[in-house]
């Protein structure tokens, strides 16, 4: 698994924030569909870079200092980002060991057609709600991701339940279907 530092932003202008993440050499994941009012944000950045000032200024909603985990690397022509805050009986710390070393192994078992998993576990909430992680869950194609989700029907509860072990189902806000992604 591989670890890295670095800033995400998260915005409602995507044109600003492609533009953002080529002048950074960062990734650009958003969601296209209209109307967007029921979805957290329509993009999200993530860049290595020591400009926090500059970058913030494309981050309307939120800017955080995230580890990016690479559980499984891998193309993927459509992401599922879940945004996620930490279970209330749980502190983040305690959610995001569990989200870590629980969830990412089971995860990798009932989403067989999954090309592609990283979670980005929040290190520093610089702006905007508290958001605890981001996990983006990349498939290859948007119906994939909608169709070929789960192994088999079993896997929804066993996921279903595991997530609500770790994470504030009910908090944690709606996700986002990414298919304009520049990396």
């Amino acid at each position: 698994m591989t670890h890295i530092l670095q800033l995400a932003l998260t915005s409602n202008d995507p044109d600003r924030a492609l533009a953002m993440a080529r002048a950074t050499g960062g990734s650009y994941y958003a969601d296209p569909r209209e109307p967007y009012d029921p979805l957290p944000f329509r993009a999200l950045v993530t860049a290595t870079t020591d400009d926090a000032d500059r970058f913030a200024t494309a981050a309307d909603v939120g800017l955080y200092v995230v580890c990016r985990r690479t559980i499984k690397a891998g193309d993927a022509a459509a992401i599922g980002i879940f945004p996620l805050v930490h279970h209330p009986e749980r502190t983040h710390t305690e959610s995001d060991a569990h989200w870590r070393d629980k969830h990412a192994p089971l995860a990798l078992v009932h989403h067989p057609h999954m090309t592609h998993y990283t979670q980005l576990s929040v290190v520093a909430r610089l702006a905007g709600p508290d958001i605890d992680g981001f996990a983006f869950c990349g498939f290859a194609s948007v119906a994939d991701l909608r169709d070929r989700f789960y192994t088999e029907p079993a896997s929804i509860k066993v996921i279903a339940n595991d997530v609500a072990s770790f994470a504030d189902t009910k908090r944690s806000p709606r996700r986002l279907i990414a298919t304009d992604i520049h990396l």
